[in-house]
């Protein structure tokens, strides 16, 4: 995955001013745009189309301190005014091409990244790889926003809008895997780009064929094989520390990849007050073949 991801930004660089197709560059360097977008924006901390935003703003400072038109230089860059080019430019340096060409700066430089892969060992990972038939997802869902690190307010309040007897209700409803109460994550931004929104469940999994009432909402799943990675400390850090990791050690080490499909935490044990729990992060995934090296023809 290193490697994908260095040749991804590499042809970045190289095709600056040209319509970027990111699903068909995947498909070529053997992998998926979905997966792709989500190790870069876990990796770089940005997501893939900001990068690109920000290498080409970049680059055209070059042409804007020069003598060249504006419009001439928006439409090389894939802008079709020069208005549009201008709220790019500004939201990248902080001022505008005009106020550049006239005053020199100031400006702000987007290096061209690239990913090393550090092993270090430091983050033991309990996993374990599970073929799952189909199931439902059901419970209570809610719009919230991207959070990625601390509690999520939105998703607290959320789940203490719910009354007690509704918890047990659900427990009582759930007969599949992932067990017990689930905190559900679907319809997630390909990027993950923090403050995007989500589609919240909390709730339980539940057979094909059991009978559900008609109050609660349902998310199907297809049936799929699942990275599932067990947490036990502090809660939520624990968690979204071993989240993380999943994309800087795992996935770069490991013949798999993601694919579409809502991201399951199983709460199994917890402290009363939450602060410390039990976890286990169940992330949807499919055999990588080009694992060991990823090449455009």
């Amino acid at each position: 995955m290193i490697a994908t991801l260095n040749r991804l930004v590499e042809h970045i660089d190289e095709n600056l001013t040209e319509e970027l197709d990111i699903a068909e560059l995947a498909g070529r360097l053997g992998t998926t745009e979905y997966h792709l977008r989500r190790m870069f924006s876990s990796l770089a901390g940005m997501p893939l189309s900001e990068y690109i935003r920000r290498r080409r703003m970049t680059v055209a400072a070059a042409d804007v301190v020069g003598d060249e038109e504006l419009l001439t230089i928006a439409v090389r860059y894939g802008y079709g005014s020069t208005e549009a080019f201008g709220r790019a430019f500004r939201a990248v340096h902080g001022i505008g091409p005009g106020e550049v060409r006239r005053s020199g700066g100031p400006l702000r430089s987007q290096p061209q990244l690239r990913f090393r892969l550090t092993v270090q060992g430091s983050t033991p990972m309990d996993t374990r790889i599970a073929d799952r038939p189909a199931f439902r997802l059901i419970g209570h869902t809610a719009r919230v926003p991207l959070i990625h690190a601390g509690v999520n307010p939105h998703i607290q309040a959320h789940i203490l809008a719910l009354p007690v007897t509704e918890h047990e209700r659900l427990k009582a409803l759930g007969d599949a895997e992932p067990s017990g109460i689930l905190q559900v994550s679907a319809d997630v931004d390909p990027d993950y780009t923090e403050g995007s929104e989500l589609t919240y469940l909390h709730g339980v999994a539940v057979r094909g064929d059991t009978s559900v009432p008609d109050d609660l909402d349902t998310i199907h799943v297809p049936a799929g094989t699942w990275a599932v990675f067990r947490t036990c400390g502090a809660h939520p850090s624990a968690l979204q520390e071993t989240w993380a990791a999943t994309a800087t050690e795992w996935f770069p080490s490991n013949p798999w990849r993601l694919r579409p499909g809502p991201s399951i935490v199983a709460v199994l044990d917890r402290s009363p007050d939450f602060a410390t729990a039990t976890t286990e992060l169940w992330l949807p995934v499919e055999r990588d073949q080009q694992h060991a090296a990823a090449r455009l023809p």
